[in-house]
């Protein structure tokens, strides 16, 4: 039975709680805070316990949360007494909630059910928290920048320009310097098109399901943009987000401590297609991809229609030198890729193999340097 005045007494509070919780670290996106008040208004919270389970179910998206939204409700509600889930008679008797993961809430209960079924799909913004690299990973990132300009590919240049040896007399330069020399030509100049490195793409997933790999790969990716100057990395989950100006920090740690501020989506769902379509419908970012190494680290988990992510591969690998996907999964010799969403692009990937962290990823940047 509903508290009297309780209602009431929500509706004059709800939005101060709410800025109080942003204050207090719990950065709730806007879309989350109108899940809760349509929650609240379709609901109706008979009691404080109930209205705390519907803002939990609703505001946070990982354990940790709690221990900023319990105290902030009951600084604004009063304690939410037993912390059963609304709707159950026996508390004493019920089998814990199972803990879920990413944006999975534990306590999905409290809507009935639904906060789980798009728990893939749902946007989250939380900043995340990568720790320092440990000694072995920092000379493994020494080894990394040591091999990468052996093992990127190379390219001539479009443009001539002056070298000591080459095919093409630099007829304007001759004349110039015969000026100095009263018509004589003194030295014979040439031009040449000299080679570079191929542009670098990676494409690193950040979404809950590579939570244990994200730091290696943004690592690995300090190392590709401190050694290469033709190189971009981009991050996705539910959104897509460029960080190379982020990385361009000449201390690792400083570079991947400061993501924190720019990938707001880490460790939540997973929208492969999507951020790989949002990539190729940016004009800019499409010049990027256009005869690069394309690398994309991700375990290919795609939740939902995998159509998108198949069309995107596949123009991807038209527009890129190589196109290669490198998985944490692969690294098991059992493992076979027959996800729907791995099986539907495996034609247009030029290789699979497997990379989980630092060292992995080493050795196939040798083994890139072979072919």
């Amino acid at each position: 039975m509903a508290e009297p005045g309780f209602a009431e007494r929500v509706a004059e509070h709800v939005h101060g709680f709410l800025r109080d919780l942003h204050e207090q670290g719990l950065r709730v996106p806007v879309p989350r805070r109108l899940v809760f008040l349509r929650a609240i208004e379709a609901v109706g919270p008979r009691d404080v316990t109930h209205l705390y389970w519907i803002g939990a179910s609703t505001l946070t998206a990982a354990r940790e949360d709690l221990d900023v939204y319990t105290p902030t409700f009951e600084r604004w509600f009063g304690t939410a007494g037993t912390r059963h889930v609304p709707g159950e008679e026996s508390p004493e008797d019920e089998t814990p909630a199972p803990q879920g993961k990413g944006d999975e809430s534990p306590f999905a209960a409290a809507l009935g059910g639904r906060a789980g079924r798009e728990a893939g799909r749902a946007e989250r913004e939380r900043r995340p928290m990568f720790g320092e690299a440990s000694e072995d990973e920092r000379a493994l990132l020494t080894l990394l920048r040591r091999e990468l300009p052996r093992a990127v590919p190379s390219v001539r240049w479009r443009r001539r320009r002056p070298a000591r040896h080459g095919p093409w007399i630099d007829l304007a330069r001759i004349c110039r310097e015969s000026w100095r020399t009263h018509g004589e030509i003194v030295t014979l100049r040439r031009r040449d098109r000299p080679r570079r490195h191929r542009r670098v793409l990676l494409l690193i997933d950040v979404s809950g399901s590579m939570k244990q790999h994200s730091a290696a790969y943004l690592r690995f990716a300090h190392a590709v943009t401190a050694r290469l100057e033709r190189a971009e990395v981009f991050t996705f989950g539910t959104r897509l987000t460029r960080v190379t100006a982020a990385l361009r920090a000449r201390e690792v740690d400083t570079a991947v401590a400061a993501l924190s501020e720019v990938v707001l989506d880490a460790e939540g769902g997973t929208r492969i297609g999507t951020a790989l379509q949002e990539f190729l419908g940016n004009a800019r970012y499409v010049t990027m991809a256009r005869g690069a190494l394309v690398i994309v680290l991700s375990d290919g988990l795609e939740r939902g229609d995998c159509e998108p992510m198949r069309a995107a591969v596949r123009r991807l690998s038209l527009l890129g030198h190589r196109l290669l996907w490198w998985s944490p999964l692969a690294c098991d010799p059992a493992y076979r890729p027959v996800t729907r969403g791995m099986s539907a692009v495996l034609g247009h990937l030029d290789a699979l193999a497997g990379v989980r962290d630092l060292r992995t990823a080493y050795e196939q940047v040798r083994l890139l340097g072979r072919e």
